[in-house]
């Protein structure tokens, strides 16, 4: 049987159709985030060729008249079209017909997608240092909401059931420490995404360019990716982005719930501003918390988002289609957290709380009941389970009853004791106040991590230097990519209106490349 020859070469004949609609077009719709670092790996591309003595003078000062002016034209005016095929190919058929045959210099050495890897590091880095600014600026939110709030008593929930008496103050700030574990693990991940994959070709490198370092630090990358191959297709640091933001959306949404609940008329503990609220259109009575159902929702979008992108990168190595979808989806599920934190942060700096409703249900509830099982047993001796169960069938009496928390009495507990163990523990008369005042009861958590003043103070403190010393980080790196670019720029527009012969670039911190 002969066997048929395979074909070879490009394609002959332009895309089918489907393929622009469902391929092409997908991927034009994410060159708004790639514009910009498409421009600038291209310009460090050229330059490190120039330095070479790759590409003549003059080609290498065209290219970088031109990059500079598609650098300066917004990604709307830029004739990116679907029917060429993907972002890159709208550029590359623009410079073709702009400067003929000179534009193939810009696939000297490097494959289509390395561009496009180089430019959604340089988008995310500045999304991720934009986020751990704005996951800050909810952390500094709500610790000042805290702290305004450190004395406002209430009944602290688990199951959505009365727990213990503690203070609006101390739950708000449980949700400081998740927020700012999940800055310190982006700016991990900003460290990890500011690495080249320049030079890397598709998996070997290439023999044109044997000096990686070069676009590194011309972009204000920190380094190069070792690996080659590993530098042209890994994934897990846009896996770990995504885990991150849907972390940090996660934390933000539980307190949005929690903010639902007690927005609504059988809770009446906090009221939004009315500039994240919303009306009904039927009925006239109703005042919805409708910015913190677009939290809530985020958060799930973002689970979906995790998800959907950890099974499309469940494929054999070395594939498109990772990289199809990451260009959109990851810039695009950052875009969403940026929002929606610094939405959160807006209700949560301009929340209305009714501290007196509060004070009322906690003290309407049992929420001393585990304080008053523990002061039976160093009072009386006896093991905990039992002052449990004494307490326990105190509490179903007052409930019963209509009493207070607050009032049970000695003589209640000598009933319930007896009850359980067949005699009296000589508790009546006995002022149990220590053991059932809420205020009291808040004032004695002086353990680190407790809700009394001292110690409220101190975790207060701690976390205000490190929103502090982060928002340091943030800003110098920030500064240190401004620099970068600014300088690969100035470079290369020197080098297009001069002429000379390339030999250094000065990097980030004004030194020469």
């Amino acid at each position: 049987m002969t066997r048929r020859t395979r074909r070879g070469g490009p394609p002959e004949q332009g895309p089918a159709i489907e393929l622009v609609e469902s391929g092409f077009a997908l991927e034009n719709n994410d060159a708004p985030y790639l514009h910009e670092g498409l421009n600038l790996a291209d310009i460090a591309h050229v330059l490190d060729m120039g330095r070479r003595g790759i590409i003549p003078e003059d080609a290498e000062r065209a290219l970088l008249a031109l990059l500079l002016k598609v650098h300066a034209t917004s990604v709307e005016d830029f004739p990116y079209d679907p029917a060429y095929g993907e972002a890159y190919n709208s550029r590359e058929r623009y410079f073709v017909r702009e400067l003929g045959d000179l534009a193939g210099w810009l696939h000297a050495g490097r494959p289509r997608r390395e561009a496009a890897r180089v430019a959604l590091r340089l988008q995310l880095r500045r999304q991720l240092a934009d986020l751990v600014a704005d996951t800050l600026g909810f952390t500094s939110a709500v610790t000042t909401k805290a702290a305004a709030h450190a004395d406002t008593l209430m009944p602290d929930q688990t199951y959505l059931q009365q727990a213990q008496p503690s203070t609006l103050g101390h739950y708000l700030l449980s949700f400081t420490y998740p927020a700012i574990r999940d800055a310190r693990r982006l700016l991990e991940e900003l460290s990890g995404i500011n690495h080249s994959p320049g030079g890397a070709g598709c998996v070997n490198g290439t023999r044109l360019l044997d000096d990686r370092s070069f676009i590194a630090r011309a972009l204000g990358f920190d380094g190069v990716i070792d690996h080659t191959r590993d530098a042209m297709w890994q994934v897990d640091g846009l896996i770990h982005i995504l885990a991150g933001a849907a972390s940090l959306l996660s934390n933000q949404s539980k307190l949005a719930e929690d903010l639902e609940i007690w927005s609504s008329s059988e809770f009446d503990f906090v009221d939004l501003d009315d500039a994240y609220s919303r009306s009904s259109v039927l009925m006239p009575q109703k005042r919805n918390p409708y910015s913190l159902s677009i939290v809530r929702g985020a958060s799930g979008v973002l689970v979906g988002r995790l998800t959907g992108f950890l099974a499309v990168t469940k494929s054999p190595s070395a594939r498109s289609d990772n990289f199809i979808f990451a260009y959109g989806e990851v810039p695009r599920a950052v875009d969403l957290c940026l929002k929606v934190t610094r939405l959160m942060s807006g209700v949560v700096r301009t929340l209305n709380v009714n501290a007196d409703r509060m004070l009322e249900e906690l003290l309407r509830g049992y929420t001393q009941a585990t304080d008053l099982a523990e002061h039976l047993v160093l009072r009386c001796g006896v093991d905990y389970r039992s002052a449990y169960v004494v307490v326990g069938n105190a509490v179903r009496e007052a409930s019963r009853n209509h009493v207070r928390g607050i009032d049970i009495t000695g003589e209640m507990l000598d009933r319930a004791a007896e009850e359980h163990t067949g005699h009296s523990w000589g508790l009546a008369g006995e002022d149990l106040t220590p053991a059932l005042d809420p205020a009291q009861i808040v004032a004695s958590r002086r353990i680190v991590g407790g809700a009394a003043a001292s110690s409220f103070a101190a975790m207060t403190a701690s976390i205000t230097e490190e929103i502090a010393e982060l928002e340091k980080t943030v800003v110098h790196r920030r500064a240190a990519f401004e620099a970068a670019e600014q300088a690969l720029l100035a470079t290369a527009r020197q080098r297009a209106a001069q002429g000379r012969t390339l030999t250094s670039t000065p990097d980030r911190d004004g030194r020469n490349l």
